[in-house]
């Protein structure tokens, strides 16, 4: 069963570009990246060339003797003298691209010959790219996956782009959903929300109908990123890396969720984690929302470095880190009220980070006033509250009242609501999450 991914059109797109460099596609392990390019690069090319550093390492030589085009496809055909090279109708690809980075050294090569196209990617390619992207610069194009969002889950349930449109409009024209909408897309929330994106874990769930594995599978990639750490991290505390990604979750659980050492070890220092901090980021396996020094734009370069919160980039994931008892509540009650909202605002900072969008947060030191997330428009920023209860939005209606925030005009309110807008601040249910870009450029 092949999920329908965003990557898909990206895919066409690029090949429908005459002009189109080598591919690299960014990504931590496990969320469809390999699945992905096979399904593309098997519709749409005669000849498929994969090459998996991991699985094969009789390939991790094909450059060491030189980078230019002809060298290459003559030492891949030594390796398998079966692969077919045919100009205009090949595509190379070459996955776990991180185990021989040196690779990367030949795009330039096959950028210019253009008989071939080529696609790289790998599982732990963030933790190696410096290496690729200077053997590499000028020569090639970036993509970022992440693991399935709201929208490619919607599609895997059978729901068409029709559907997601909808949606759109309901935010664009301020339309409250009616009741059956409401409570089916409340109803598949909170299902994607215990299940998160890993295509696998979706898998399960679509095919039998049940959760039933999932914490299996979930546990698993867990594991697995741990051991990476051990297969990868080089010339740092692997402890310390593995100490800070089990972490996220209790950091979360906290009324104030800025990342503080000290909830690792009473005696850690910034200094010594802040490399843990990078290489898991890196990996793609934790996401970093930064403190705003002050709420106005430009975003960048207006950012506190000593404060930040850090986030799982996928919901699933995070609940299947908790206690039995949290995950049990969830699974059964649906109570993602647990863990003080902890899981809405990560499923927020999930969302943002899928749609590219930044992540940025801001609190007033010896005050109260905080906001969770911020997005701009081409004139304005909205800060964006997340809120588990009903309770007033006080810092988010401060911020839209204040003359002294003058970037400020509106406001973004996600929590259990319908679709409204009062006192400057627009409210959505939490599942609209998704579509914030698209609603924030409908707004310009």
């Amino acid at each position: 069963m092949y999920f329908k991914r965003k990557i898909d059109d990206f895919l066409l797109n690029w090949k429908e570009d005459i002009s189109h460099k080598p591919l690299i596609i960014k990504g931590a392990r496990q969320i469809g990246k390999t699945e992905s390019i096979l399904h593309f690069a098997g519709n749409v090319y005669a000849n498929v060339v994969y090459i998996n550093f991991v699985l094969d390492k009789r390939f991790r030589a094909i450059v060491s003797d030189g980078y230019d085009v002809d060298t290459v496809i003559k030492n891949i055909s030594l390796v398998d003298p079966n692969l077919k090279f045919v100009p205009g109708e090949t595509v190379i690809i070459f996955d776990e691209i991180q185990e021989y980075p040196d690779v990367a050294t030949c795009l330039k090569s096959f950028n210019i010959d253009r008989r071939f196209d080529i696609i790289c990617s790998g599982s732990m390619l963030g933790i190696n790219y410096k290496k690729i992207h200077s053997n590499s610069v000028g020569n090639k194009t970036d993509y970022e996956m992440y693991s399935m969002d709201f929208e490619e889950f919607l599609w895997a349930k059978g729901y068409t782009q029709k559907h997601i449109d909808d949606i759109l409009r309901h935010m664009t024209e301020l339309k409250p959903f009616n009741e059956t909408e409401l409570n089916v897309y409340k109803a598949l929330f909170l299902d994607y929300c215990v299940l998160g994106g890993m295509p696998d874990v979706i898998r399960g769930y679509i095919e039998t109908g049940t959760f039933s594995g999932s914490t299996a599978v979930q546990e698993q990639i867990r594991l697995d990123y741990e051991e990476d750490v051990r297969k990868y991290a080089e010339g740092l505390d692997q402890a310390k890396i593995i100490s800070v990604y089990r972490s996220v979750p209790s950091q979360l659980a906290k009324e104030n969720k800025k990342f503080q050492f000290n909830k690792i070890d009473k005696n850690a220092r910034s200094r010594e984690y802040t490399g843990c901090i990078e290489w898991l980021i890196d990996a793609g396996v934790i996401i970093e929302c930064q403190c705003l020094g002050y709420p106005e734009l430009p975003l960048k370069g207006n950012v506190d470095e000593g404060k930040f919160k850090l986030y799982y980039p996928d919901t699933g994931l995070l609940i299947s880190a908790l206690d039995e008892e949290a995950q049990e509540d969830l699974r059964v009650n649906k109570n993602l009220g647990v863990y003080k909202g902890a899981l809405y605002e990560n499923f927020v900072a999930e969302a943002f980070i899928k749609q590219k969008l930044g992540l940025f947060y801001y609190k007033k030191e010896n005050s109260t006033l905080e906001e969770d997330f911020f997005v701009r428009s081409k004139s304005e920023l909205l800060p964006v509250e997340v809120k588990s209860n009903n309770a007033r939005s006080k810092s988010l209606s401060s911020l839209i009242k204040n003359e002294n925030y003058s970037d400020i005009k509106n406001g973004i309110k996600l929590g259990d609501f319908n679709v409204g807008y009062v006192n400057n601040i627009y409210t959505f249910p939490y599942f609209c999450a998704f579509m914030i870009k698209a609603f924030v450029k409908k707004l310009d």
